[in-house]
């Protein structure tokens, strides 16, 4: 009977404790998060000492006990290298998509001019 709670009820919820514990623990300046009360707001500063943290709320800095962080919605430092790298491949695919459509584009118009003068000469 032990075994089946401890399944059902105590393991869920000590994994997500942990997975929230280690939120909280990679937190950073910058972070966009929502506290429990559904305040949205930017990571400002974080006291490890006093476990608060600092956010801004449209101008507005309020502190809260760190375990008032429900949800960290947007990473800024540890996403950034992987947005560039993103970045520059999208780059890369764009302007290679970008010369694939001139071409297209210049082949049109080049059939266009052909089909114009074409019919001009049957109208002489």
């Amino acid at each position: 009977m032990f075994v089946v709670l401890y399944f059902l009820m105590i393991r869920p919820q000590r994994k997500q404790q942990q997975k929230h514990q280690d939120t909280l623990s990679k937190l950073q300046k910058g972070d966009h998060v929502i506290t429990i009360g559904r305040l949205h707001g930017v990571v400002d500063e974080i006291n490890n000492e006093d476990k608060t943290v600092t956010l801004d709320a449209d101008g507005i800095f309020l502190v809260f006990d760190l375990r008032a962080i429900a949800q960290v919605t947007q990473k800024t430092a540890s996403t950034t290298v992987a947005t560039d790298d993103t970045e520059k491949s999208e780059n890369e695919s764009t302007e290679d998509s970008t010369e694939k459509v001139q071409e297209e584009v210049n082949s049109v118009s080049e059939s266009t001019e052909k089909e114009t003068s074409e019919d001009t000469e049957e109208s002489k």
